[in-house]
């Protein structure tokens, strides 16, 4: 398993192209993008739990029922979500891809992102096909990247190859969240390509249980979007013999596809709206699994948490705060908390109270960009990691004023 370059279009056959349409007002800014395999590809997808939800991910579901696709399109600047037309715009969205490709409109992967409940005009999508599709490469990723961006203020992509039965394949993802993201389902819009060979249903059950770790483990803001979608494709160009069952093969495939959705995980925590840091909460020595979840996740998602990291305070009251109203069956008596970055570790807890520290070691220790928060559960086995950000004053601002 290595990190290589290529994002989406690391894998075999697979091209991509993102431009400006017209949909986003700042002309510099790319809001559509369209990712074709060679080839039909075997699909799998899971979606927001929020039930209000966007258009997209209606036609989405219903297109690839038989778990086949072969195109992804996607616009930014507009959610297409509560939107009286949605559904039919959705629709010509996936017939303007078989009208200048070729690919049927069902099998089609459609989404959207951006301002919800703002109508959709088909008309600067419909003009912007031609450039769309003639742009198409094999390099081609990084455009798509750019193209899914809302508030995003860098691209998420990343690719890694690996060996099944003797074949090299390739896996590789884009990704777009920055803000309103919130764990239960999966993540924002996150896009995944690879060569290897396998069925529906391995490729399914691959990414459900996938999620549960990576995406359903971040949290910016604690709002869940409504648009929120990850989506594999995988076309077999690779020449693996296909993966139908558990086993080596399909232990390897879910290695390579969890070191794609932890580092974009990492990338969405990471630039997160306004955020300065990136925080990973580490929680060891749980009894159970859930509550190594539960509280790393509460922690993760406390405001007051967020913004001491963005002070550079260790207060780590709230740290264990967090873990007393997460729900998670833990001994606050046997909690231990340190912070730890690139200048050290600081140790400000242990058996649910404090313990002497430098204050100034401690603020050299979160004035790092990415800053680890370790608590101890206890003596248990199981242990579990969450990300997010800091909450700076820049997130109100962009959230102020972000339909206007």
């Amino acid at each position: 398993m290595k990190m290589i370059t290529g994002g989406v279009c690391a894998a075999k056959g697979f091209r991509a192209n993102g431009i400006h349409c017209g949909i986003r007002r700042n002309h510099s800014k790319k809001d559509l993008a369209l990712i074709l395999s060679d080839v039909p590809a075997t699909a799998a997808a899971v979606y927001t739990t929020n039930l209000v939800k966007g258009a997209p991910l209606t036609v989405t579901k219903e297109n690839i029922a038989n778990g086949i696709a072969q195109a992804v399109i996607c616009n930014s600047g507009n959610a297409n979500t509560c939107n009286a037309n949605g559904i039919q715009i959705a629709q010509d969205m996936c017939a303007l891809v078989e009208k200048h490709t070729g690919i049927s409109a069902g099998d089609v992967v459609v989404a959207s992102t951006g301002v919800i409940g703002q109508p959709l005009c088909i008309d600067p999508i419909a003009q912007g096909m031609d450039a769309l599709v003639e742009g198409l490469s094999y390099e081609g990723s990084e455009n798509a990247a750019q193209g899914i961006m809302t508030t995003d203020t860098t691209k998420k992509e990343v690719a890694v190859e690996f060996t099944l039965g003797g074949k090299t394949c390739r896996m590789g993802g884009i990704a777009k969240g920055s803000g309103m993201i919130h764990p239960n389902m999966a993540t924002m819009l996150v896009f995944i390509t690879t060569d290897a060979s396998i069925s529906r249903e391995m490729l399914q059950k691959a990414l459900s249980s996938d999620i549960t770790a990576t995406f359903n483990m971040l949290s910016i803001d604690g709002d869940t979007s409504t648009n929120d979608m990850v989506t594999v494709l995988a076309n077999g160009m690779a020449g693996n013999e296909t993966i139908t069952a558990e086993g080596e093969d399909f232990n390897t495939f879910m290695q390579a596809l969890n070191s794609i959705t932890v580092a974009l995980c990492r990338m969405i925590a990471g630039d997160g709206e306004g955020a300065t840091k990136l925080l990973e909460c580490i929680a060891t020595g749980a009894d159970t699994l859930e509550a190594a979840k539960t509280a790393a996740k509460s922690v993760i998602c406390s405001s007051l948490l967020k913004a001491a990291m963005f002070g550079a305070d260790a207060n780590w009251g709230r740290v264990l705060c967090a873990i007393g109203y997460s729900g998670a069956d833990v001994d606050v008596n046997k909690v231990g908390v340190s912070f730890r970055s690139n200048a050290g570790t600081v140790e400000v807890c242990k058996d649910g109270a404090g313990v002497p520290f430098s204050e100034e070691e401690a603020k050299k220790v979160l004035l790092e960009k990415e800053i680890e928060i370790l608590i101890s559960l206890g003596d248990g086995p199981f242990g579990a990691k969450a990300w997010g950000c800091d909450l700076t004053y820049d997130y109100v601002k962009i959230n102020g004023d972000y339909r206007t």
